[in-house]
Protein backbone atom coordinates (compact mmCIF):
# COMPACT_ATOMS: atom_id res chain seq x y z
CA UNK A 1 0.00 0.00 0.00
CA UNK A 2 2.81 2.36 0.90
CA UNK A 3 4.61 1.42 -2.33
CA UNK A 4 1.55 2.23 -4.43
CA UNK A 5 1.11 5.62 -2.80
CA UNK A 6 4.77 6.47 -3.38
CA UNK A 7 4.53 5.36 -7.00
CA UNK A 8 1.42 7.45 -7.59
CA UNK A 9 3.11 10.46 -5.94
CA UNK A 10 6.15 10.03 -8.19
CA UNK A 11 4.19 10.09 -11.46
CA UNK A 12 3.23 13.81 -11.35
CA UNK A 13 6.77 14.64 -10.31
CA UNK A 14 8.17 12.66 -13.26
CA UNK A 15 5.81 14.51 -15.62
CA UNK A 16 6.87 17.85 -14.15
CA UNK A 17 10.54 16.98 -14.56
CA UNK A 18 9.88 15.97 -18.16
CA UNK A 19 8.19 19.30 -18.94
CA UNK A 20 10.93 21.24 -17.16
CA UNK A 21 13.53 19.41 -19.23
CA UNK A 22 11.64 20.14 -22.44
CA UNK A 23 11.32 23.82 -21.56
CA UNK A 24 15.05 23.93 -20.78
CA UNK A 25 15.92 22.33 -24.12
CA UNK A 26 13.56 24.69 -25.97
CA UNK A 27 15.15 27.67 -24.26
CA UNK A 28 18.58 26.45 -25.29
CA UNK A 29 17.34 26.02 -28.87
CA UNK A 30 15.66 29.47 -28.89
CA UNK A 31 18.75 31.08 -27.40
CA UNK A 32 20.94 29.39 -30.00
CA UNK A 33 18.59 30.48 -32.78
CA UNK A 34 18.46 34.06 -31.54
CA UNK A 35 22.24 34.29 -31.16
CA UNK A 36 22.94 32.89 -34.61
CA UNK A 37 25.38 35.21 -36.35
CA UNK A 38 24.51 36.07 -39.93
CA UNK A 39 27.07 37.12 -42.51
CA UNK A 40 27.03 40.66 -43.85
CA UNK A 41 25.75 39.47 -47.22
CA UNK A 42 22.88 37.62 -45.53
CA UNK A 43 21.98 40.69 -43.48
CA UNK A 44 22.28 43.09 -46.41
CA UNK A 45 20.16 40.97 -48.74
CA UNK A 46 17.15 41.12 -46.40
CA UNK A 47 17.70 44.59 -44.97
CA UNK A 48 14.93 47.19 -44.99
CA UNK A 49 15.31 50.64 -43.49
CA UNK A 50 13.43 50.52 -40.16
CA UNK A 51 10.17 52.44 -39.80
CA UNK A 52 11.40 54.38 -36.78
CA UNK A 53 14.02 56.07 -38.94
CA UNK A 54 11.55 56.78 -41.74
CA UNK A 55 9.09 58.26 -39.24
CA UNK A 56 11.63 60.30 -37.23
CA UNK A 57 12.63 62.77 -39.98
CA UNK A 58 14.61 65.14 -37.71
CA UNK A 59 17.65 64.38 -35.59
CA UNK A 60 20.20 66.38 -33.61
CA UNK A 61 23.90 65.63 -33.85
CA UNK A 62 26.60 66.63 -31.36
CA UNK A 63 29.75 66.72 -33.51
CA UNK A 64 31.96 67.69 -30.58
CA UNK A 65 35.47 67.06 -29.36
CA UNK A 66 38.84 68.61 -28.53
CA UNK A 67 38.89 70.53 -31.82
CA UNK A 68 36.18 72.73 -30.27
CA UNK A 69 38.76 74.26 -27.91
CA UNK A 70 40.52 76.66 -30.35
CA UNK A 71 38.07 79.46 -31.22
CA UNK A 72 39.42 79.92 -34.74
CA UNK A 73 40.88 77.78 -37.46
CA UNK A 74 38.10 75.72 -39.03
CA UNK A 75 36.72 72.25 -38.47
CA UNK A 76 39.98 70.49 -39.36
CA UNK A 77 42.01 72.43 -36.82
CA UNK A 78 44.05 69.43 -35.69
CA UNK A 79 45.45 69.01 -39.21
CA UNK A 80 45.65 72.63 -40.31
CA UNK A 81 47.43 73.90 -37.19
CA UNK A 82 50.57 72.21 -38.61
CA UNK A 83 50.19 73.72 -42.10
CA UNK A 84 51.52 77.07 -43.31
CA UNK A 85 49.66 76.57 -46.58
CA UNK A 86 46.29 74.77 -46.50
CA UNK A 87 45.92 74.78 -50.28
CA UNK A 88 42.32 74.66 -51.41
CA UNK A 89 41.07 73.98 -47.88
CA UNK A 90 40.63 77.69 -47.17
CA UNK A 91 38.33 77.09 -44.21
CA UNK A 92 41.49 76.16 -42.24
CA UNK A 93 43.68 79.13 -43.18
CA UNK A 94 43.53 80.66 -39.70
CA UNK A 95 44.53 77.50 -37.81
CA UNK A 96 48.32 77.87 -37.94
CA UNK A 97 48.57 81.60 -37.17
CA UNK A 98 45.95 81.26 -34.44
CA UNK A 99 47.82 78.33 -32.91
CA UNK A 100 51.17 80.14 -32.95
CA UNK A 101 49.67 83.22 -31.31
CA UNK A 102 47.54 81.36 -28.76
CA UNK A 103 49.51 78.24 -27.82
CA UNK A 104 52.99 78.49 -29.31
CA UNK A 105 54.96 76.44 -31.80
CA UNK A 106 53.61 72.95 -32.66
CA UNK A 107 56.97 71.39 -31.85
CA UNK A 108 56.36 72.43 -28.24
CA UNK A 109 52.56 72.52 -28.04
CA UNK A 110 50.86 70.16 -30.43
CA UNK A 111 47.36 68.84 -30.82
CA UNK A 112 47.92 66.29 -28.05
CA UNK A 113 48.23 69.32 -25.74
CA UNK A 114 45.03 70.85 -27.14
CA UNK A 115 43.30 67.60 -26.13
CA UNK A 116 44.58 68.12 -22.58
CA UNK A 117 42.92 71.57 -22.51
CA UNK A 118 39.49 70.11 -23.28
CA UNK A 119 37.70 69.65 -19.95
CA UNK A 120 33.99 69.71 -20.92
CA UNK A 121 33.43 71.19 -17.48
CA UNK A 122 29.76 72.15 -18.03
CA UNK A 123 28.78 69.09 -20.04
CA UNK A 124 25.26 68.01 -19.06
CA UNK A 125 24.02 65.29 -21.37
CA UNK A 126 20.57 65.22 -19.75
CA UNK A 127 20.03 68.94 -20.40
CA UNK A 128 21.29 68.72 -23.98
CA UNK A 129 19.04 65.78 -24.85
CA UNK A 130 16.01 67.36 -23.20
CA UNK A 131 16.61 70.59 -25.16
CA UNK A 132 16.87 68.59 -28.39
CA UNK A 133 13.72 66.59 -27.69
CA UNK A 134 11.77 69.72 -26.71
CA UNK A 135 12.69 71.20 -30.08
CA UNK A 136 11.54 68.30 -32.19
CA UNK A 137 14.46 65.88 -32.45
CA UNK A 138 13.38 62.25 -32.65
CA UNK A 139 16.89 60.79 -32.55
CA UNK A 140 20.26 61.85 -31.17
CA UNK A 141 23.66 61.25 -32.72
CA UNK A 142 27.05 61.82 -31.07
CA UNK A 143 30.54 61.85 -32.53
CA UNK A 144 32.59 58.88 -31.31
CA UNK A 145 35.84 59.99 -32.97
CA UNK A 146 36.98 62.38 -35.68
CA UNK A 147 39.84 62.36 -38.18
CA UNK A 148 42.02 63.33 -35.19
CA UNK A 149 41.98 59.68 -34.03
CA UNK A 150 40.72 60.54 -30.53
CA UNK A 151 37.97 58.35 -29.05
CA UNK A 152 35.18 59.99 -27.05
CA UNK A 153 34.20 56.73 -25.38
CA UNK A 154 35.66 54.33 -22.84
CA UNK A 155 37.92 52.53 -25.29
CA UNK A 156 39.79 49.40 -24.19
CA UNK A 157 41.96 49.37 -27.30
CA UNK A 158 43.02 53.00 -27.65
CA UNK A 159 44.64 54.98 -24.80
CA UNK A 160 43.92 58.36 -26.41
CA UNK A 161 40.31 58.56 -25.30
CA UNK A 162 38.14 60.99 -23.34
CA UNK A 163 38.15 58.82 -20.21
CA UNK A 164 41.97 58.85 -20.00
CA UNK A 165 42.75 62.30 -21.42
CA UNK A 166 41.04 65.69 -21.42
CA UNK A 167 37.55 65.60 -19.90
CA UNK A 168 38.14 62.27 -18.10
CA UNK A 169 34.53 61.44 -18.97
CA UNK A 170 32.79 58.81 -21.08
CA UNK A 171 31.13 61.27 -23.44
CA UNK A 172 29.38 58.64 -25.56
CA UNK A 173 28.23 56.78 -22.46
CA UNK A 174 26.68 59.93 -21.01
CA UNK A 175 24.90 60.78 -24.28
CA UNK A 176 23.63 57.21 -24.64
CA UNK A 177 22.15 57.08 -21.12
CA UNK A 178 20.50 60.50 -21.42
CA UNK A 179 19.04 59.66 -24.84
CA UNK A 180 17.58 56.36 -23.68
CA UNK A 181 16.09 58.08 -20.65
CA UNK A 182 14.16 60.44 -22.95
CA UNK A 183 12.92 57.54 -25.06
CA UNK A 184 14.79 58.61 -28.21
CA UNK A 185 16.88 56.58 -30.63
CA UNK A 186 20.65 56.90 -30.28
CA UNK A 187 23.40 56.92 -32.89
CA UNK A 188 27.17 57.37 -33.12
CA UNK A 189 29.48 58.56 -35.87
CA UNK A 190 33.04 57.51 -36.70
CA UNK A 191 35.36 59.62 -38.89
CA UNK A 192 38.58 57.76 -38.20
CA UNK A 193 38.99 56.31 -41.66
CA UNK A 194 41.56 58.80 -42.90
CA UNK A 195 43.71 59.66 -39.87
CA UNK A 196 46.94 58.25 -41.31
CA UNK A 197 46.84 60.56 -44.33
CA UNK A 198 45.19 63.38 -42.38
CA UNK A 199 47.94 63.51 -39.74
CA UNK A 200 50.92 63.68 -42.13
CA UNK A 201 51.51 67.43 -41.50
CA UNK A 202 52.14 66.66 -37.79
CA UNK A 203 55.41 64.95 -38.80
CA UNK A 204 56.74 67.99 -40.65
CA UNK A 205 58.78 71.06 -39.67
CA UNK A 206 58.99 74.75 -40.54
CA UNK A 207 60.92 75.43 -43.72
CA UNK A 208 62.14 78.84 -42.55
CA UNK A 209 62.27 81.12 -39.53
CA UNK A 210 63.24 80.63 -35.89
CA UNK A 211 62.05 77.00 -35.76
CA UNK A 212 63.39 75.96 -39.18
CA UNK A 213 63.88 72.20 -39.29
CA UNK A 214 62.57 71.59 -35.75
CA UNK A 215 60.19 68.59 -35.97
CA UNK A 216 56.59 69.01 -34.92
CA UNK A 217 55.34 66.89 -32.03
CA UNK A 218 54.16 64.08 -34.27
CA UNK A 219 57.72 62.77 -34.07
CA UNK A 220 57.85 62.64 -30.29
CA UNK A 221 58.18 59.21 -28.67
CA UNK A 222 56.76 57.70 -25.52
CA UNK A 223 60.13 58.24 -23.83
CA UNK A 224 59.89 61.98 -24.51
CA UNK A 225 56.89 62.16 -22.20
CA UNK A 226 58.85 61.43 -19.03
CA UNK A 227 58.00 64.09 -16.47
CA UNK A 228 55.35 65.63 -18.77
CA UNK A 229 51.58 65.60 -18.34
CA UNK A 230 51.35 62.89 -21.00
CA UNK A 231 53.86 60.55 -19.37
CA UNK A 232 53.00 56.95 -20.20
CA UNK A 233 51.18 57.86 -23.41
CA UNK A 234 52.71 57.33 -26.84
CA UNK A 235 52.16 60.11 -29.41
CA UNK A 236 52.41 57.43 -32.11
CA UNK A 237 49.15 55.96 -30.82
CA UNK A 238 47.46 59.31 -31.58
CA UNK A 239 49.25 60.56 -34.70
CA UNK A 240 50.13 57.15 -36.13
CA UNK A 241 53.61 55.82 -36.89
CA UNK A 242 56.18 58.11 -38.48
CA UNK A 243 55.98 58.12 -42.26
CA UNK A 244 59.13 56.06 -42.76
CA UNK A 245 57.87 53.37 -40.37
CA UNK A 246 54.53 52.68 -42.04
CA UNK A 247 55.15 49.11 -43.07
CA UNK A 248 52.35 46.93 -44.48
CA UNK A 249 52.33 44.93 -41.24
CA UNK A 250 51.94 48.07 -39.09
CA UNK A 251 49.16 49.39 -41.32
CA UNK A 252 47.36 46.07 -41.09
CA UNK A 253 47.60 46.13 -37.29
CA UNK A 254 46.11 49.65 -37.27
CA UNK A 255 43.14 48.38 -39.27
CA UNK A 256 42.67 45.46 -36.88
CA UNK A 257 42.82 47.85 -33.94
CA UNK A 258 40.20 50.07 -35.60
CA UNK A 259 37.91 47.06 -35.89
CA UNK A 260 38.38 46.13 -32.22
CA UNK A 261 37.63 49.69 -31.09
CA UNK A 262 34.48 49.92 -33.16
CA UNK A 263 33.18 46.45 -32.38
CA UNK A 264 33.48 47.52 -28.75
CA UNK A 265 31.70 50.80 -29.54
CA UNK A 266 28.66 49.15 -31.12
CA UNK A 267 28.57 46.35 -28.54
CA UNK A 268 28.98 48.43 -25.38
CA UNK A 269 26.66 51.32 -26.29
CA UNK A 270 24.20 49.44 -28.56
CA UNK A 271 23.55 52.34 -30.95
CA UNK A 272 20.51 52.35 -33.20
CA UNK A 273 22.53 54.12 -35.87
CA UNK A 274 26.15 54.15 -37.01
CA UNK A 275 27.58 56.58 -39.55
CA UNK A 276 31.02 56.00 -41.05
CA UNK A 277 32.24 59.22 -42.63
CA UNK A 278 33.42 57.61 -45.81
CA UNK A 279 32.14 56.71 -49.24
CA UNK A 280 32.38 53.03 -48.39
CA UNK A 281 33.07 50.79 -45.40
CA UNK A 282 36.08 51.92 -43.38
CA UNK A 283 39.07 49.74 -44.27
CA UNK A 284 36.89 47.52 -46.43
CA UNK A 285 36.14 44.20 -44.76
CA UNK A 286 37.10 45.57 -41.34
CA UNK A 287 34.37 48.18 -41.55
CA UNK A 288 31.92 45.63 -42.91
CA UNK A 289 32.59 43.42 -39.88
CA UNK A 290 31.67 46.31 -37.55
CA UNK A 291 28.43 46.82 -39.48
CA UNK A 292 27.75 43.09 -39.31
CA UNK A 293 28.24 43.18 -35.53
CA UNK A 294 25.92 46.17 -35.21
CA UNK A 295 23.15 44.47 -37.19
CA UNK A 296 23.54 41.05 -35.54
CA UNK A 297 23.50 42.54 -32.05
CA UNK A 298 20.42 44.54 -32.96
CA UNK A 299 18.72 41.52 -34.50
CA UNK A 300 19.34 39.39 -31.43
CA UNK A 301 17.87 42.08 -29.21
CA UNK A 302 14.84 42.99 -31.34
CA UNK A 303 14.10 39.91 -33.42
CA UNK A 304 14.73 41.95 -36.58
CA UNK A 305 17.32 44.48 -37.69
CA UNK A 306 16.14 47.86 -36.46
CA UNK A 307 19.53 49.55 -36.78
CA UNK A 308 20.75 51.94 -39.48
CA UNK A 309 24.20 51.94 -41.09
CA UNK A 310 24.89 55.19 -42.96
CA UNK A 311 27.43 55.60 -45.76
CA UNK A 312 27.99 58.34 -48.33
CA UNK A 313 27.97 55.80 -51.14
CA UNK A 314 24.88 53.74 -51.89
CA UNK A 315 25.65 50.24 -50.61
CA UNK A 316 23.27 47.33 -50.19
CA UNK A 317 22.15 46.99 -46.58
CA UNK A 318 22.89 50.63 -45.72
CA UNK A 319 21.23 54.03 -45.88
CA UNK A 320 22.75 56.81 -47.98
CA UNK A 321 24.11 59.95 -46.30
CA UNK A 322 24.45 63.33 -48.08
CA UNK A 323 26.87 65.78 -46.45
CA UNK A 324 25.93 69.47 -46.44
CA UNK A 325 23.44 68.94 -49.23
CA UNK A 326 20.28 67.26 -50.36
CA UNK A 327 18.85 65.08 -53.06
CA UNK A 328 17.91 66.53 -56.43
CA UNK A 329 15.25 63.87 -56.90
CA UNK A 330 12.54 62.05 -54.99
CA UNK A 331 14.32 58.84 -54.02
CA UNK A 332 12.79 55.39 -53.77
CA UNK A 333 14.92 54.52 -50.73
CA UNK A 334 15.21 56.50 -47.47
CA UNK A 335 18.30 58.68 -47.07
CA UNK A 336 19.65 61.41 -44.80
CA UNK A 337 20.96 64.95 -45.22
CA UNK A 338 23.38 66.36 -42.65
CA UNK A 339 24.14 70.05 -42.08
CA UNK A 340 25.95 72.23 -39.55
CA UNK A 341 26.02 75.90 -38.62
CA UNK A 342 29.63 76.78 -39.49
CA UNK A 343 32.63 74.44 -39.32
CA UNK A 344 31.29 71.26 -37.63
CA UNK A 345 33.28 72.16 -34.51
CA UNK A 346 32.54 75.36 -32.60
CA UNK A 347 34.37 78.39 -34.01
CA UNK A 348 33.85 82.15 -33.70
CA UNK A 349 35.62 83.40 -36.84
CA UNK A 350 32.98 82.35 -39.39
CA UNK A 351 29.47 83.62 -40.08
CA UNK A 352 26.58 81.18 -39.69
CA UNK A 353 25.82 79.08 -42.73
CA UNK A 354 22.31 78.40 -41.45
CA UNK A 355 19.48 80.15 -39.68
CA UNK A 356 16.03 78.87 -38.74
CA UNK A 357 14.71 79.50 -42.25
CA UNK A 358 17.39 77.50 -44.06
CA UNK A 359 17.16 74.65 -41.56
CA UNK A 360 13.42 74.39 -42.16
CA UNK A 361 13.96 74.60 -45.91
CA UNK A 362 16.52 71.78 -45.77
CA UNK A 363 14.23 69.70 -43.55
CA UNK A 364 11.22 70.13 -45.83
CA UNK A 365 13.31 69.44 -48.93
CA UNK A 366 14.62 66.22 -47.41
CA UNK A 367 11.27 64.94 -46.14
CA UNK A 368 9.49 65.67 -49.43
CA UNK A 369 12.12 63.53 -51.19
CA UNK A 370 11.94 60.58 -48.76
CA UNK A 371 14.79 61.72 -46.54
CA UNK A 372 15.68 62.83 -43.02
CA UNK A 373 17.62 65.85 -41.78
CA UNK A 374 20.39 65.57 -39.17
CA UNK A 375 21.34 68.98 -37.74
CA UNK A 376 24.66 69.39 -35.95
CA UNK A 377 24.79 71.63 -32.89
CA UNK A 378 28.34 72.94 -32.45
CA UNK A 379 28.86 72.83 -28.70
CA UNK A 380 31.31 75.12 -26.96
CA UNK A 381 34.32 73.30 -25.49
CA UNK A 382 32.68 73.41 -22.04
CA UNK A 383 29.70 71.45 -23.41
CA UNK A 384 27.13 74.24 -23.60
CA UNK A 385 25.12 75.43 -26.60
CA UNK A 386 26.09 78.88 -27.95
CA UNK A 387 23.29 81.38 -27.35
CA UNK A 388 22.74 82.27 -31.01
CA UNK A 389 22.35 78.59 -31.93
CA UNK A 390 19.95 78.01 -29.06
CA UNK A 391 17.73 80.83 -30.33
CA UNK A 392 17.69 79.42 -33.87
CA UNK A 393 16.86 75.89 -32.73
CA UNK A 394 14.09 77.23 -30.50
CA UNK A 395 12.47 78.76 -33.60
CA UNK A 396 12.76 75.47 -35.48
CA UNK A 397 11.23 73.69 -32.50
CA UNK A 398 8.34 76.17 -32.30
CA UNK A 399 7.61 75.65 -36.01
CA UNK A 400 7.63 71.87 -35.58
CA UNK A 401 5.26 72.05 -32.63
CA UNK A 402 2.69 73.64 -34.95
CA UNK A 403 3.53 71.98 -38.26
CA UNK A 404 5.15 68.69 -37.26
CA UNK A 405 2.08 66.82 -38.49
CA UNK A 406 3.33 67.45 -42.03
CA UNK A 407 6.81 66.15 -41.18
CA UNK A 408 6.82 63.27 -38.69
CA UNK A 409 5.57 59.90 -39.87
CA UNK A 410 4.89 61.17 -43.38
CA UNK A 411 5.85 59.63 -46.69
CA UNK A 412 6.57 61.28 -50.02
CA UNK A 413 3.82 61.64 -52.59
CA UNK A 414 4.06 60.92 -56.34
CA UNK A 415 6.11 64.09 -56.86
CA UNK A 416 8.08 66.04 -54.27
CA UNK A 417 6.83 69.49 -55.18
CA UNK A 418 6.01 72.21 -57.66
CA UNK A 419 7.32 75.65 -58.49
CA UNK A 420 9.73 77.38 -60.80
CA UNK A 421 12.77 75.36 -59.74
CA UNK A 422 10.88 72.05 -60.00
CA UNK A 423 9.66 72.96 -63.48
CA UNK A 424 13.15 74.07 -64.49
CA UNK A 425 12.20 77.70 -65.04
CA UNK A 426 15.23 78.96 -63.11
CA UNK A 427 18.48 77.60 -61.73
CA UNK A 428 17.49 74.84 -59.31
CA UNK A 429 20.98 74.34 -57.87
CA UNK A 430 22.08 76.71 -55.12
CA UNK A 431 25.64 75.79 -54.22
CA UNK A 432 25.80 77.94 -51.09
CA UNK A 433 29.04 78.21 -49.14
CA UNK A 434 31.37 75.24 -49.06
CA UNK A 435 32.47 73.92 -45.67
CA UNK A 436 35.19 71.45 -44.67
CA UNK A 437 35.33 69.83 -48.09
CA UNK A 438 38.37 68.11 -49.53
CA UNK A 439 40.41 69.02 -52.58
CA UNK A 440 37.86 67.30 -54.80
CA UNK A 441 35.12 69.76 -53.82
CA UNK A 442 34.68 71.10 -57.37
CA UNK A 443 34.00 67.64 -58.72
CA UNK A 444 31.65 66.77 -55.85
CA UNK A 445 29.71 69.97 -56.35
CA UNK A 446 29.25 69.15 -60.04
CA UNK A 447 27.64 65.88 -59.00
CA UNK A 448 24.87 68.00 -57.57
CA UNK A 449 24.14 66.52 -54.15
CA UNK A 450 26.97 66.65 -51.63
CA UNK A 451 27.63 70.29 -50.64
CA UNK A 452 24.65 71.74 -52.53
CA UNK A 453 22.89 72.89 -49.35
CA UNK A 454 20.76 76.00 -49.13
CA UNK A 455 22.50 78.53 -46.91
CA UNK A 456 21.94 82.04 -45.58
CA UNK A 457 23.56 83.24 -48.81
CA UNK A 458 21.22 81.34 -51.13
CA UNK A 459 18.64 83.26 -53.22
CA UNK A 460 15.09 83.20 -51.92
CA UNK A 461 12.66 80.61 -53.17
CA UNK A 462 10.04 81.93 -55.56
CA UNK A 463 6.67 82.54 -53.90
CA UNK A 464 5.08 79.60 -55.79
CA UNK A 465 7.66 77.07 -54.57
CA UNK A 466 5.86 74.24 -52.74
CA UNK A 467 6.74 70.80 -51.42
CA UNK A 468 4.47 67.84 -50.67
CA UNK A 469 4.26 65.16 -48.00
CA UNK A 470 1.57 62.59 -47.32
CA UNK A 471 0.09 60.74 -44.35
CA UNK A 472 -2.99 58.57 -44.65
CA UNK A 473 -5.66 60.42 -46.64
CA UNK A 474 -4.04 63.79 -46.05
CA UNK A 475 -1.71 65.54 -48.45
CA UNK A 476 0.37 68.40 -47.03
CA UNK A 477 1.30 71.40 -49.15
CA UNK A 478 4.29 73.26 -47.71
CA UNK A 479 4.68 76.76 -49.16
CA UNK A 480 8.39 77.52 -48.86
CA UNK A 481 8.40 81.33 -49.16
CA UNK A 482 4.81 82.52 -48.72
CA UNK A 483 3.88 86.02 -49.82
CA UNK A 484 0.59 87.89 -50.08
CA UNK A 485 -1.40 87.04 -53.16
CA UNK A 486 -2.26 84.03 -55.24
CA UNK A 487 -0.16 80.87 -55.38
CA UNK A 488 -0.86 78.67 -58.41
CA UNK A 489 0.04 74.98 -58.28
CA UNK A 490 -0.31 73.25 -61.69
CA UNK A 491 0.19 69.83 -60.05
CA UNK A 492 -3.35 70.03 -58.67
CA UNK A 493 -5.11 71.22 -61.78
CA UNK A 494 -8.05 69.01 -62.73
CA UNK A 495 -6.33 68.17 -66.01
CA UNK A 496 -2.97 67.38 -64.37
CA UNK A 497 -1.49 64.10 -65.56
CA UNK A 498 -0.39 63.43 -61.99
CA UNK A 499 -4.02 62.97 -61.03
CA UNK A 500 -4.67 64.34 -57.56
CA UNK A 501 -8.45 64.41 -57.96
CA UNK A 502 -10.98 66.99 -56.80
CA UNK A 503 -10.03 69.07 -53.77
CA UNK A 504 -12.56 68.64 -50.97
CA UNK A 505 -10.93 70.39 -48.02
CA UNK A 506 -8.01 72.76 -47.40
CA UNK A 507 -6.86 74.18 -44.07
CA UNK A 508 -3.81 75.79 -42.51
CA UNK A 509 -2.05 74.05 -39.65
CA UNK A 510 -1.04 77.34 -38.02
CA UNK A 511 -4.39 79.11 -38.22
CA UNK A 512 -8.13 78.53 -37.96
CA UNK A 513 -8.75 81.12 -40.69
CA UNK A 514 -10.53 79.81 -43.73
CA UNK A 515 -8.29 79.27 -46.75
CA UNK A 516 -9.53 80.75 -50.02
CA UNK A 517 -8.86 78.62 -53.08
CA UNK A 518 -10.17 77.59 -56.47
CA UNK A 519 -9.35 74.51 -58.50
CA UNK A 520 -9.39 74.99 -62.24
CA UNK A 521 -8.51 72.63 -65.05
CA UNK A 522 -4.98 74.08 -65.14
CA UNK A 523 -4.07 74.68 -61.50
CA UNK A 524 -5.05 75.04 -57.88
CA UNK A 525 -5.02 78.71 -56.88
CA UNK A 526 -4.57 79.53 -53.18
CA UNK A 527 -5.02 83.09 -51.92
CA UNK A 528 -2.68 84.02 -49.06
CA UNK A 529 -3.47 86.91 -46.73
CA UNK A 530 -1.09 89.73 -45.82
CA UNK A 531 2.16 88.41 -44.38
CA UNK A 532 4.36 90.70 -42.31
CA UNK A 533 7.93 90.48 -43.55
CA UNK A 534 9.34 87.13 -44.61
CA UNK A 535 7.32 84.26 -43.24
CA UNK A 536 8.56 80.82 -42.39
CA UNK A 537 7.03 78.04 -44.51
CA UNK A 538 3.26 77.71 -44.23
CA UNK A 539 1.63 74.28 -44.22
CA UNK A 540 -1.76 73.48 -45.74
CA UNK A 541 -3.51 70.17 -45.12
CA UNK A 542 -5.49 69.03 -48.14
CA UNK A 543 -8.00 66.26 -48.77
CA UNK A 544 -8.70 65.24 -52.34
CA UNK A 545 -11.51 63.07 -53.57
CA UNK A 546 -9.16 60.43 -54.90
CA UNK A 547 -5.70 61.10 -53.53
CA UNK A 548 -3.35 58.25 -54.28
CA UNK A 549 0.14 57.58 -53.01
Amino acid sequence: MTFLIARKSFQPLRKNLFFIAMIFLCNIHDSYAQEKQLSWDELASQYECPEWFRDAKFGIWFHWGPQSVPEQGGGWYARHMYMKDVGKQKFGKMANPYHLQTYGHPSEFGFKDVINLWKAEKFDADALIKFSKDNGAKYIVALANHHDHFDLFDSSYHPWNAVNVGPKKDIIGAFEKATRKEGLKFGVTSHDDRFLEWWKPAFGADESGEFKGVPYDGRLTKADGKGKWWEGLDPADLYGPTLENRTPEIIENIKKNWQKRHVELVTKYKPDLLYNDGFSFTYGEYGKEVARTLYNNNYNENGSVQAVMLLKRKEKGTVNEVESGGSNTLRDEPWQSEITFTDWFYKTDRHLTHNARTILEMLIEAVSKNGNLLLNIELKPDGTIPGELREIIDIVGDWLKVNGEAIYGTRPWKVYGDGKSVRGENNATENGEIRNAGDDIAEKTKQGEHYNQRTTGSPEFASDEVRFTKKGDNLYILIMNPKKGEVRIPTFGKNSVIGSGKLEKLERLDSDDKVKYKQTQEYLAITLPTINGRSYPIVLKAKFQSIKS
